[in-house]
């Protein structure tokens, strides 16, 4: 009768398993579709043209951009939106036909290992396809497309290139906003925060107080981090130090506020604690993009995935830590962590004004 009559317990009995299996279910993708590509046809010709084509009509890729040079494909790369690049050799189709064989490069972004391979696998299987085709078409004949395959910013699809930069994530948010909301919280379930308020100092620097020593040590968290990386892993940060520095910080605040925000929200620290854990590490792992690509999952999933935090920063991360971008590639993530910070902040101004004033 007690667990019936409690709503949080029905909740986390029914209600979790629930959520778990629609998520997992249809948030884990092993597959792709209408990934962006791009292609740089030195040889534009009507074979060249065709196997495009049979690219762009499967469901798996959209032809994003043409490349004229070679210049194009690392910027094509840092913008974000192309996963893939084919290279066609100079008079591609006359070589097919004459000599039998000819070669195409496939180019894919490294820093995301699982898409990379799954990209290259793809597109190898639809070359094979077109090959087969076209050798039935020329009867008495037998052509074969090499293709090429080589990694940008990670050569050998080291995993750890996609979970450095997740993990960073993960617990960034976890330190922040769980310990930042239980501390707060525990003063209010103890009766002490009445006691700090009637105190000389202000609401403001009670905060301060509060999140001042977790925001030094998630800074030093951040430098562990990045040197366990190199040290261990052998991944250097490609990109500014600095800018990652005070991107990571901007994340930390926003991380923070959002703790203070839960804070202001939860009576016991066990609601702060279900709140942050359930609402930040679930969503951070599956939504994010840290495993798996959010452009891969139905569109509820992509409307959703905006709204949580990490989605932007393991894009800043991967940005500026893989690709060695600068700030001009990350600048609307940027934006948007600031915003977040912003509003979180608010929400958590007003709401702590309202109950402990």
């Amino acid at each position: 009768m007690h667990i019936f009559r409690d709503v949080r317990t029905l909740v986390i009995l029914f209600g979790i398993p629930a959520a778990q299996i629609i998520i997992f279910g249809y948030a884990v993708r092993t597959d792709i579709k209408n990934a962006g590509i791009a292609v740089l046809d030195r040889s534009k010709d009507e074979i060249s043209s065709a196997l495009v084509s049979r690219l762009e009509s499967s469901d798996f890729f959209i032809l994003s951009k043409n490349l004229e040079t070679e210049t194009q494909i690392d910027r094509s790369f840092k913008e974000g939106d192309i996963k893939a690049i084919l290279i066609f050799e100079d008079n591609f189709g006359k070589r097919l036909l004459g000599e039998g064989a000819a070669k195409v490069e496939i180019i894919a972004d490294g820093s995301e290992p699982n898409v990379a391979n799954l990209v290259t696998s793809y597109t190898r299987a639809i070359i094979n396809d077109y090959m087969i085709d076209l050798n039935k078409a020329e009867a008495g004949s037998y052509m074969a497309v090499e293709p090429e395959v080589k990694m940008y910013y990670n050569p050998n699809l080291e995993s750890q290139y996609m979970f450095v930069p997740g993990v960073m994530t993960i617990i960034l948010v976890l330190i922040c906003a769980l310990m930042t909301s239980v501390t707060i919280t525990r003063e209010k379930e103890f009766g002490t925060m009445e006691v700090l308020l009637v105190s000389p100092l202000k609401p403001i620097q009670i905060i301060l107080g509060k999140v001042t020593p977790y925001f030094i040590l998630s800074v030093v968290d951040v430098i562990v981090i990045l040197f366990l990386s190199w040290l261990v892993f052998d991944i250097p940060v490609k990109g500014s130090l600095l800018l990652l520095m005070l991107e990571s910080m901007l994340y930390i605040m926003l991380g923070l506020s959002l703790g203070i925000m839960i804070s202001t929200l939860s009576k016991t620290m066990q609601q702060a604690m279900f709140i942050s854990l359930l609402g930040l590490m679930l969503p951070t792992i599956i939504l994010s993009g840290f495993i798996f690509p959010v452009e891969y999952m139905p569109w509820v999933y992509r409307f959703l995935s905006p709204v949580i935090p990490p989605r932007w920063f393991i894009i800043i991360v991967k940005d500026i830590m893989i690709k060695g971008t600068s700030f001009a590639f990350v600048w609307k993530e940027t934006l948007i962590l600031i915003f977040m910070t912003l509003v979180f902040i608010t929400i958590s101004t007003l709401t702590f004004k309202k109950r402990l004033v």
